[in-house]
Formats: C-alpha cells, structure tokens, sequence
C-alpha cells in the first residue's frame, strides 16, 4: 500500500500532526516511530506544564502557537477527562538587578494576550507562595500542569479511531524516491508514501540529511536534570514557581513545579548531554559527541556561554550548588528537603553561527516538511502546531478534505 502521507516520529507533535491530518483530509496517513512505544523521549521526559506563553517574542510562532494552543489544550483535556490543572504560577525576581528583566517578561505577556497576569510587589508574593522571597513578581493565571504522555497517548488512540496506523521500532535507515513516491526503509520494512512530514526532534537534523534535506540546524542534546521534594516538605510550594530567566537563553532556569500526579519537582538544568538520549552523565554516544565536536556552531556556542555552562555543570555534579540555586526562590528549602529525580533531553537547535534557534523551524521540500526545532512550548501547543502542519501539508502535498478526493 502507498500512503498518502508517512509521518516519521509519534512524539506529540507527529501524533498531533497525524491526529489533524485524518480529521481534517481525506489522506491516508502513517506514522513510523524507531522506539518501541510512542512518545518516549521529550513527551515524557518534561516538567509537565501547561505554559501560558509569557516569554515569547510577540509574533513569533512560539507565541502564536503557544497562546492558541494552550486554550486548546485545556480544551481538550475536559473533553476527553484528561487530568490538568489551570493552577497558574509565580514569576519571581529575587534582586533589583532583575527587574528591567521582568518589566519586558511583562511587557511581553500583554502583548501576546495575557491581560489577566498581575505584578506583585515582594510582600504581595506571600499571598501566592509564603515560602517565596523576592523584591517583585508576576502572577500568571493562565499557566497549569498535565501529564503530556497520557496527552499523547489519547492522540494516538483518536487517530487510529479515525483509520490511522502507528509502527512502532520501525526506526527510519534510508530514504529513496521511486518515480513519483517516496520509499522509506526501515528496520521494520519498507513504506511507500507519497509524502513525508518529519517531527523527530532528538534527530531531526539527521534524518532531514538522510531525506536529502539540508536542515541549516544541527542539534544539540541538553540535559535537564530534577530533584523532587521529600513529601513532608510538599508544603513549601502551592503551585510553580518561577525565577525571572536569562534573556539570551532559553531555558527558564531551575524551578519548582507541582505535578498532576503528585508531588513537586525542581529543576531542571541545562547540561550538554553526552548522548541524544543520555538521561545519565554515564549514557555516552561516541558518534552523538563527534557530531558535536565537529560542528562549528556548538564551538561558538560554547564560547559564548562558557560561563553559563560551566555553573549548569557544577548544579549537575554538586546537591549543594543545586539546591542553593533553588534557595534564591525558597531561602528556608535544605539539602535534605530534596532528593534526585529523572531527567530530560532537550532538543536544542543551533546555527553554524553559534546562535540558539528560538523559535519553531520548519524547512520544506520536494513532498516533505521537516520540524527541526519544535522547542517549549511544543507540547503545550501541540494541536495548534499539528494544526499548522496539516494545514501547510493539505495545501503543499494537495490533499483532499474529508469526503473528497484528489
């Protein structure tokens, strides 16, 4: 059989993008995965908040999609008694020094719609958080928290509903074009597609090079790595809280996070991971650090934010240096209050020029559409992005809508 459209990854946003594709077309569509199961990288592996987009550049697909889609979610996740919580979350500047950061924090959220967020001045902040200290903040509203695999899994269970089909441990090892199809080989056979959307975040780069494609991105694996409050001291935090971030980067800096399922998070960090899966400093990937050794972009990268880096690593291999970040936010949190958790590999793109990719970047070609960098916001925003994808996919690839063909 040739399918209309082979979907290579079931990540949220493949699943989300499969999931649009079968509502909204009349396309027969696939999704290949090289795991065994879906969704078992950054869907899984985050801290599980529904993100109220405060951050992003106005204008940017990060913030279109992350507004749009956060509305969306909660939406969804009523429809289908998916857990969630619209809890919102505490922003906190901690000095004088970070105040002009959280004016354009501000500054940004109101433009990207988010009229409902208030500024607190350092004695409001007990109202929200008692065990906060800081001479500023915002209140977010909007912000929640979820479990995105059970997001993904419900995504997965509407698309086969609607006649998709997933394989998983179908890992992609080559790609040709047979006269007018595309011929995708795999370590689980050979699928033939008309068309081809990739959304393989860890290896987006790579399997864009093995399409043909060039992505203009390499990426870059960060590790981001939890502590998790002891039970009896849950009670130190409501709901999030949030430090004001480091503009040039984006990540937002250790946090605390109360989870859907129980108890409460903090982190995470940002080290260079030595694998594209390496949850651990002992999961290491020969070929993943030539890949970085290599690349010019992560050696100016590195140049540029050396110091940055090398405070991530010291909170990575020091409990005590860990837990005094978190201590900025909660001052009377001690290291016995926490105790290690899991970790996350981010996807992080980044340019010959050194620059971290901030946005979502997508590059198209002949039949295919390739996500090389669906940063947070991605979950989040997952049915809006997949909405985009599919709408850009109907139009390129000239598929038909549901009850008609072309």
């Amino acid at each position: 059989m040739t399918h209309d459209v082979a979907i290579v990854g079931a990540g949220i946003v493949g699943l989300a993008t499969a999931k649009a594709l079968t509502e909204s077309t009349a396309a027969s569509v696939v999704v290949i995965e090289a795991e065994r199961d879906i969704a078992e990288h950054q869907t899984s592996h985050n801290s599980g908040v529904i993100h109220a987009g405060l951050y992003y550049k106005p204008g940017s697909l990060r913030a279109k999609n992350c507004v749009a889609g956060r509305e969306a979610m909660y939406a969804f996740c009523q429809q289908h008694d998916i857990p969630h919580e619209r809890c919102g979350k505490l922003v906190v500047a901690t000095s004088d020094a970070e105040l002009p950061s959280l004016d354009e924090i501000e500054r940004r959220g109101r433009a990207n719609g988010l009229d409902a967020i208030v500024r607190l001045s350092g004695e409001q902040l007990k109202d929200y958080e008692p065990n906060v200290a800081g001479v500023a903040g915002l209140w977010v509203p909007y912000t929640g928290i979820i479990n995105y695999r059970r997001v993904a899994e419900k995504y997965a269970q509407l698309f086969r509903s609607a006649g998709g089909e997933i394989r998983a441990k179908w890992r992609l090892t080559a790609m040709h074009r047979d006269g007018s199809e595309i011929v995708l080989s795999t370590t689980g056979g050979e699928v033939r597609c008309k068309n081809v959307i990739a959304c393989c975040g860890l290896q987006a780069d790579r399997v864009a090079r093995l399409c043909g494609v060039d992505p203009l991105v390499r990426i870059i694996p960060f590790r981001g790595e939890y502590y998790e409050l002891v039970p009896e001291r849950h009670s130190l935090v409501r709901n999030l809280i949030y430090p004001v971030p480091d503009a040039s980067l984006p990540f937002l800096g250790v946090h605390f996070t109360r989870m859907i399922d129980g108890g409460v998070e903090a982190g995470p960090n940002a080290v260079l991971a030595l694998s594209r899966v390496g949850y651990t400093w002992g999961r290491v990937s020969p070929g993943d650090l030539w890949d970085v050794a290599t690349y010019g972009g992560a050696w100016r990268m590195f140049r540029r934010f050396w110091r940055t880096g090398i405070g991530e690593v010291r909170r990575s291999l020091s409990k005590k240096a860990f837990v005094r970040a978190l201590q900025k936010l909660v001052p009377s949190l001690t290291e016995s209050d926490v105790v290690r958790a899991g970790a996350g590999v981010r996807a992080q793109a980044v340019g010959p020029d050194g620059k971290l990719v901030d946005d979502f970047h997508v590059v198209e070609a002949e039949r295919m559409i390739h996500v090389l960098n669906a940063p947070s916001p991605a979950a989040t925003a997952s049915l809006s992005i997949g909405g985009y994808l599919a709408e850009m996919a109907a139009k390129r690839f000239e598929l038909g809508t549901r009850g008609t063909q072309v």
